[in-house]
C-alpha cells in the first residue's frame, strides 16, 4: 500500500485527495490465498491524458512484477464522485486483476463498496472517508443489490451467455459467496464479509445452501475447473436473479 501511495502521488502529484481500503481488508475478511486488494482513490477533479498515461504505466509495472501488486483492484474518483454516486456517470479509471488499467463506467455494486469505504474502509493517507462519503442507506444498498442481480449478474446466465469464465472453482466460490452477501444485505441492509454471509445463509436457508456455501468457502483459491457442480452454481444465480425481479 505504500508502494501503490507512493506511486500514486508521483503520477498525481497535489490532486490525490486520499487513498482507502475497502474490500475484505477492510471488514477483516482478507484470505491471503484468494483475497484482490481493494482501494478507492480520490482525486481533486478529473484528471487529464497525461495523467492518465501515467497511471495506466504505473498499473502496467505493478501487474508485470507479478505477486501483491498484481492483485490490485480499485478505481480513481472525483471527489464529487466518491462524495455520492451517479448511475448515469462518466467513465472513471478503474484497474482489476481481471482488466488492465482504463476507463470503466460505474456498476451498482460500487455503492456498496463506497459504503464499505465509509463506514469501515482503512485510510492510507487522506481524511477520515466519512468526511468525502455521504451516508449510504439500507435502501441504497438493497437497490444496488436489486440492479446487479437484474443486470450484471442476469446477463451471467441468461439463455445463450458464456459460462466458461464459471467453470473455475475459485470462480464458483465467488458467485455462491457474492449470492449469500447480497441476500443477506437484502434482509439487513448492511455489508458483511462473505464467509460470515455464508454461514448465515447456511443457517438460515435450507438445501442447497449450506452444502454449497461450505463448498465455496473450501474453493476460494482452488482454480481447478468443475463442471459437475456448475449446473448447481448456474441455477442457484438463476434463482437469485429471480428474486430480484419479483421484489419489483
Amino acid at each position: 500500500m505504500k508502494r501503490l501511495r507512493d506511486g500514486i502521488g508521483e503520477a498525481l502529484g497535489d490532486r490525490l485527495a486520499g487513498l482507502y481500503l475497502h474490500g475484505s481488508l477492510a471488514l477483516g475478511d482478507f484470505f491471503p490465498p484468494a483475497s484482490d486488494l481493494d482501494f478507492h482513490a480520490a482525486t481533486a477533479g478529473p484528471m487529464d491524458d497525461p495523467a492518465l498515461a501515467r497511471l495506466g504505466a504505473l498499473h502496467a509495472a505493478f501487474k508485470s512484477e507479478g505477486g501483491w501488486m498484481a492483485r490490485l483492484e480499485g478505481v480513481y474518483l472525483p471527489l464529487a464522485a466518491l462524495r455520492r454516486q451517479d448511475p448515469a456517470g462518466g467513465r472513471l479509471p478503474t484497474v482489476g486483476v481481471d482488466w488492465d488499467f482504463g476507463l470503466g463506467p460505474p456498476g451498482p455494486t460500487w455503492v456498496l463498496d463506497r459504503w464499505v469505504t465509509r463506514e469501515h474502509g482503512a485510510i492510507v493517507t487522506g481524511p477520515d472517508p466519512r468526511e468525502l462519503i455521504d451516508p449510504i442507506g439500507p435502501g441504497e444498498l438493497r437497490a444496488a443489490v436489486l440492479a446487479s442481480l437484474r443486470g450484471y449478474w442476469a446477463g451471467r446466465v441468461a439463455e445463450g451467455a458464456d459460462v466458461a469464465w464459471l467453470r473455475p472453482r475459485n470462480y464458483q466460490a465467488f458467485a455462491i459467496l457474492t449470492m449469500c452477501r447480497d441476500l443477506y444485505v437484502l434482509e439487513h441492509g448492511v455489508v458483511v464479509p462473505k464467509p460470515p454471509a455464508a454461514a448465515w445463509a447456511a443457517r438460515r436457508l435450507g438445501p442447497p445452501w449450506p452444502a454449497m456455501a461450505a463448498r465455496a468457502l473450501a474453493w476460494r483459491a482452488d482454480e481447478r475447473p468443475d463442471d459437475r457442480h456448475l449446473p448447481e452454481t448456474l441455477r442457484l444465480v438463476a434463482a437469485m436473479v429471480e428474486l430480484a425481479r419479483r421484489a419489483g
